[in-house]
């Protein structure tokens, strides 16, 4: 019995393991999409939310049928994973911030949302879940951004693009290259939009190389006085 028993939950195990890699594959094709793209959630917010997403669905799949007697439900401590899913929604929503066009926290909030169902699935006696989960979170976090950055290599989509809008007459332009150039950036190519002589206002259009870090660069860039916006990628936030 205890033989038949153990071997019933190996093999649930790896099916439930099997779902959380698919899972974690899906999920990092799209952020991989957005993130060649310039958007502000690239491949580990996406992936690190889909894992955390599929960990809530299995911990309610799987995790409670010790309260389940036959045809009868003792009780039903399912409704507390829900409630955290969407209680954690709020301390998400406090992390992430905008500024001027730069947004700030999401991969924080994930990875906050993340670890709650980590320990939603080890609560509900599913180590085995919970530690694959874990392993996910790493392999999003410190392996698919170089990941990425190969794949943008090869694709031809590792230069970021920028576009600052300024206030033009101030002298800011030499600012904001040194600015850029001294967070790990180098200026490939640039130009300029002037817009009506009444806004006195110039969008600079830039193309980089380098191996910096294009959200602190960005987050840098926006507090110089006299910036009125930094955004990245040549389509418009989706």
């Amino acid at each position: 019995m205890h033989v038949i028993a153990f071997g019933q939950t190996v093999g649930q195990s790896w099916t439930q393991i099997a779902d959380l890699a698919i899972a974690f594959g899906l999920s990092a094709l799209i952020g991989l999409e957005r993130e060649l793209k310039q958007k502000a959630a690239g491949i580990r917010t996406y992936t690190v939310v889909g894992v955390g997403t599929a960990l809530f669905v299995l911990v309610s799949k799987y995790g409670f049928t010790d309260v389940i007697n036959g045809s009868t439900v003792r009780l039903d401590p399912s409704r507390v994973a829900a409630q955290i899913v969407s209680g954690l929604g709020f301390i998400g929503g406090g992390i992430i911030f905008v500024k001027r066009d730069v947004v700030r926290g999401l991969t924080t909030a994930a990875s906050i949302w993340m670890t709650a169902a980590i320990a939603a699935v080890a609560a509900a006696d599913l180590p085995i879940l919970a530690v694959a989960g874990a392993v996910a979170y790493f392999a999003a976090i410190l392996i698919l951004p170089a990941c990425s950055r190969l794949a943008a290599r090869a694709l031809g989509a590792d230069r970021p693009a920028l576009q600052i809008t300024y206030v033009d007459r101030r002298g800011l332009l030499r600012e904001i290259l040194e600015t850029i150039t001294q967070t790990g950036f180098v200026v490939a190519n640039l130009s300029t939009t002037y817009h009506r002589p009444t806004d006195q206002a110039v969008t600079l259009h830039l193309l980089l190389d380098g191996r910096g870090n294009l959200d602190t660069m960005m987050t840098i860039v926006s507090e110089i006085e006299g910036v009125l916006s930094v955004t990245s990628g040549a389509e418009p936030e989706d």
